[in-house]
């Protein structure tokens, strides 16, 4: 019997990819509905630090208390050379808008794209980073992080992915993250490789 893994997101299309990429861990993957920890209002309050390790941090050792379990959180974002590195660790709430997912997205893609109106596109360089951490419930923690590149595009492209990826051209890939297919995406994605060096590090 193995203890399962908890993975601390409520996101959707976070939950979809990490199921995936953490499969060969071999460990049962739970998310915190699936384990009845019913959303509290703290977890508004985990995210308040500029550093995306410290963020996922605080997330990780939060739901490894509540829950008992190892606990694994991700922090990651969008950083736009021409903004200075913006959003950055403030990717989800760029644009200041709270509500359902989808509402935010937009809103969030359509303040991306109003700061770098009139950005020639050479200058419009950019890359993903992601940074996990897992906190055991015997106290010990991992860090991974992921980066991939490319470039912020002056409007979206493709249907599929989530929050910044229609308006992400990967470098890698020579389309956006939206056009590509989930498999595609996962290969070269910062949460990708984030969770490519967390496995390495559980394995040394």
């Amino acid at each position: 019997w193995v203890t399962p893994l908890l993975v601390a997101t409520r996101s959707r299309g976070k939950q979809a990819e990490l199921r995936q990429l953490l499969a060969p861990l071999g460990r049962p993957i739970r998310f915190p509905d699936e384990m009845g920890l019913a959303e509290s209002p703290v977890e508004a309050t985990l995210e308040i630090f500029d550093d995306f390790t410290e963020n996922a941090r605080s997330k990780a050792r939060w739901f490894a208390a509540a829950s008992g379990l190892d606990a694994l959180a991700d922090d990651s974002g969008l950083e736009g050379d021409a903004l200075g590195g913006a959003p950055g660790v403030w990717s989800k709430r760029f644009a200041g808008r709270d509500g359902p997912d989808h509402d935010v997205t937009a809103a969030n893609n359509a303040e991306l794209l109003r700061r770098l109106g009139g950005v020639a596109e050479v200058l419009r360089t950019a890359r993903y980073r992601c940074v996990l951490v897992l906190a055991g419930a015997d106290g010990r923690e991992t860090v991974a992080e992921g980066v991939t590149v490319g470039r912020i595009l002056e409007a979206p492209r493709g249907q599929g992915g989530f929050g910044y990826d229609p308006l992400f051209w990967s470098d890698d890939l020579g389309m956006s993250f939206a056009e590509a297919a989930p498999e595609a995406k996962s290969a070269v994605s910062h949460r990708g490789r984030a969770v490519a060096a967390l496995i390495r590090a559980l394995s040394d």
